[in-house]
Order: C-alpha cells, then structure tokens, then sequence
C-alpha cells in the first residue's frame, strides 16, 4: 500500500496524537509498556535474518534488536509520518541506517516487496500496537502472510489485567483511552486461532499479573 492509500482519518490520528507526544514519547512509555525487551530478547534471529516490526513508533525497539541481532536487517513500518521521522533521527544518530530500513504505511495492508524490495522475512514483532489498530486482526493475518518459512511473529501488549485491582483496570483505561489504546480482549483467541489456520506452534505468557500479555506463533505444532 503506498502512502497516498493510507486510510487517511487514522493516519492524521496518529499524527495528531504523536506530532508532541514523540519527542517525551520514550522516556514515559519505558514505566508502562512492560515486555517489550522480554519480546526482543526472544526473538532468537538467526544469522543473517531479516525481521520486521509493525508499527515501529520512535525506532526504540528496533534499535535495540538491531544491536542485539548485529547480523540481521532490519525493517520497520508505521502509519504515523511524525513518528518516522523521529524514528528515522534516532538511526542516523546510532549509525544503523545501513541495516535499518523504515516505510510509511498500513499495518493491516502492506506490500512488504513494494515498500523494501523483501517479500518474507524470519521474525516479524508487534509491540504495543495492535491496541491502537483499527481492524487489528487484519495485521495479525498480514503479519502471518509476511513470516518466511519457519520464521515466527512476536507479539506483546496490553492484557485484561486480570489479576490486578478492579479500581487499577478502570484507572489504566482511562489513561489509555486519552491516547486511542484499547486493550484487545479477544487477542489471545485470535491468535490462538490465527495459529491454528496456519498449523503453528502458539506460546502464551502473562506478564505482571495479567498487565501485559506476550506470545509467539512458530513454526508448525
């Protein structure tokens, strides 16, 4: 999808929503958005593989795959233009723009060979974003559709807090809801079943009791 086929009502959200909020957007979410480096750490990429993110944001999560993984390329894409272009500041300051390549467009539609001339890749990650995509299950599939042959798609984001206080639930939707994140209440099912159609494997974890959830689906069961 190119960038003139963005869905343009959400693409203007977003920018509205980060065109201030990316230049503090790290140095608050580091104290909510909990998993994240769990996620990258298990992303096991091997030698010479590619990974994709799906909504790449500031670029923080893939910098640090990136110096994870040193002998992996990188991609990234994201609707927002704002966050790019903060994501794209933060690569030339950490000398990774040769192993890192971002694209502007639709998380839930996208041509992977059209936007970086690659049309699978080994590891695909979606990290705290599918809270705030619309149709969200359509990136779950695409993000199937874009794994190479054993490769596996890594998920982390907001749980059901189903452990904690109700009063911390109703506190933390509020929070959330300012910035258009809903928590996804049937993402466990989707993605159990998304693995299910594909014949894959499907791990599960809840972190900080039911906070955040994090899953992979691997290769076949």
């Amino acid at each position: 999808m190119s960038t003139t086929e963005l869905p343009a009502s959400h693409a203007e959200l977003m920018d509205g929503v980060y065109r201030w909020q990316r230049h503090i957007y790290d140095l608050t979410r580091k104290y909510y958005l909990l998993g994240r480096d769990r996620l990258i750490s298990g992303l096991d990429v091997p030698a010479g593989g590619t990974v994709l993110e799906l909504g790449c944001g500031t670029g923080r999560n893939i910098i640090l795959a990136a110096r994870r993984y040193p002998g992996a390329r990188f991609f990234g894409l994201d609707i927002s233009a704002e966050m790019l272009e903060t994501a794209t500041a933060a690569l030339a300051r950490e000398g990774l723009c040769g192993r890192v390549a971002l694209a502007r467009g639709d998380a839930t539609d996208f041509d992977a060979k059209a936007l970086f001339g690659v049309k699978s890749f080994d590891r695909v990650f979606v990290s705290y974003s599918l809270s705030m995509i619309p149709g969200w299950e359509k990136t779950v599939s695409a993000a199937l559709a874009a794994l190479s042959p054993g490769g596996s798609l890594h998920v982390v984001d907001f749980g059901q807090q189903e452990a904690l206080p109700s009063w911390f639930r109703t506190l933390l939707r509020g929070w959330l809801k300012k910035f258009h994140v809903e928590p996804r209440e049937s993402l466990r099912a989707v993605l159990d079943s998304e693995s299910a159609r594909t014949g894959a494997s499907f791990r599960f974890q809840t972190l900080c009791r039911g906070y955040a959830w994090l899953a992979v689906i691997g290769p076949g069961r």
